[in-house]
């Protein structure tokens, strides 16, 4: 067994969602969204270096010493399967252990509204989940991912990098191909996947121009196109989209966004009352002829008065989501407001004043 799977084996015994190991602190356990040390000496560079040699293969020991950072998914023989990334900084090596559980949980069990299954029926169009790093977006996927396989007889080809959740073939067929070792980039696995008869394509990242206008032709051209992006809004996504291209597709690419795009999650995870846990809050967009009509005529920041008055098609916006957890006494308000928009709005629930911003002068004017 190699010597660093102990400090896996203890996070996943705390319950933790990563282990941060570097060079100069003890290793590191993040919990509900904190992190925090474990009893244990600070790590050298020398020690450190020979726990991760231990699980690398010769290969990825080769880009590292060329000054690659490392993607790649590992499991131990008793410490679960985590997504991995090694990297080099000033005081040395270090490296983070995202813990992946061993079961996918249901879209039931992740509480989100029930308009993602509706999202997972669509039969074309391009389906956003967006948010930044650590927000559970790779779950809520795994999570579509599986009620597609349960429900429908598909064939699923998902590209990731690296793999995480594994999925076993049930109602549909699902191919998973890893990107630096089945396929060269997420673009060219989008390129053959449209050669092999799929009808899902999930692409783990929306990551260049490239990928983005691959994932697109795919939507377009009678494909359901699940794929992620690192925004924290619905208009934020949109906009990321349009200027990732080239000036000269501009247009082109709103004309898709109005025709193809189909829904955009964005997603946070915050803290529950008993800070135990954490729950995902979403903000939905879903598109239809007013939203269109607003990309197609570059006024996307009018898109979040839809958002507010689509209720009945299942949209909302992340302030009224977050509201409506606390009020259900669902999340916690203290670690909330760090999401909230109008923070203002938040203030009467908040017990911890220190988390409150400052109002502004502007503000005391107008009350």
């Amino acid at each position: 067994m190699a010597r660093i799977d102990a400090f896996l084996k203890l996070g996943l015994a705390q319950g933790c969602s990563d282990v941060h190991l570097a060079v100069g602190v003890p290793p590191m356990l993040r919990m509900n969204g904190d992190l925090m040390p474990i009893k244990f000496r600070e790590l050298s560079e020398n020690e450190l270096e020979t726990y991760l040699l231990e699980i690398l293969t010769n290969k990825q020991k080769d880009r590292l010493n060329k000054g690659h950072d490392l993607d790649f998914s590992y499991v131990g023989e008793d410490s679960g399967r985590f997504r991995v990334n090694v990297f080099r900084k000033v005081t040395g090596i270090g490296a983070v252990f995202r813990n992946i559980p061993g079961d996918i949980p249901t879209l039931e069990q992740l509480q989100v509204p029930p308009i993602l299954k509706k999202f997972c029926d669509y039969h074309q169009g391009m389906v956003l989940v967006t948010g930044s790093t650590g927000t559970g977006k790779s779950t809520t996927l795994a999570a579509m991912i599986d009620y597609i396989n349960e429900s429908r007889n598909l064939n699923i080809i998902s590209l990731e990098d690296p793999i995480e959740f594994v999925h076993p073939s049930k109602q549909s067929q699902v191919i998973q191909r890893e990107v630096g070792t089945h396929v060269e980039s997420f673009a060219h696995g989008v390129r053959s996947a449209m050669r092999e008869d799929p009808d899902v394509i999930l692409v783990g990242e929306l990551r260049d121009a490239e990928t983005i206008s691959m994932a697109m032709t795919a939507a377009e051209t009678g494909h359901l196109v699940l794929g992620t992006l690192h925004t924290t809004g619905a208009v934020k996504s949109i906009d990321r989209i349009i200027d990732a291209l080239p000036g000269e597709l501009r247009e082109q690419t709103k004309g898709f966004l109005a025709m193809s795009l189909k829904a955009v999650v964005t997603q946070v995870l915050v803290k529950t009352p008993d800070g135990r846990g954490r729950r995902a809050i979403l903000e939905i967009l879903v598109s239809n002829r007013a939203i269109a009509k607003l990309i197609t005529s570059d006024q996307t920041h009018q898109i979040p008065s839809q958002l507010q008055t689509g209720k009945d098609l299942g949209m909302q916006m992340m302030d009224q989501a977050l509201l409506d957890a606390i009020i259900a006494k669902e999340i916690d308000p203290d670690d909330a407001i760090r999401f909230a928009t109008e923070k203002k709005k938040f203030k009467r629930y908040v017990t911890d004043t220190g988390v409150v911003p400052k109002i502004e002068v502007s503000d005391q004017v107008k009350d």
